[in-house]
């Protein structure tokens, strides 16, 4: 029973990383890495298949070994920031929830950005 809920949650991981690609605002690779967590705890079979995916496989493997985020994923992830950040601006988000945003995603950046490259 436990097996299979870890796998539901990695398949809904997959699917959002994997519309990720497409959306803008949708993180790809920390839905990745979840679902690879899911898997791992759900089925060695799905979760040796994640890894090596020649899509889906590289940043997990880059982020499990070296804590690696690659310079294009680091430069999307900052557009996207920016972004969410522009839209709370133009819906009028209320300025403390503002300030705490700014805050957030400051160190959301800070930490994607001192991560080493691969």
């Amino acid at each position: 029973m436990i097996r299979s809920l870890w796998l539901v949650a990695g398949f809904v991981s997959l699917g959002l990383g994997s519309a990720g690609i497409f959306l803008p605002l949708l993180p790809t690779v920390p839905f990745l890495l979840l679902a690879a967590f899911c898997f791992a705890r759900g089925s060695e079979r799905v979760h040796a298949w994640l890894l090596s995916h020649r899509v889906f496989g590289p940043p997990i493997n880059d982020w499990q070994e070296r804590g690696a985020i690659g310079t294009r994923a680091k430069w999307a992830a900052t557009v996207s920031i920016i972004a969410a950040f522009a839209l709370s601006i133009i819906f009028g988000v209320r300025p403390a929830v503002l300030g705490v945003q700014a805050i957030v995603l400051s160190a959301v950046t800070l930490f994607i950005w001192t991560r080493p490259n691969f």
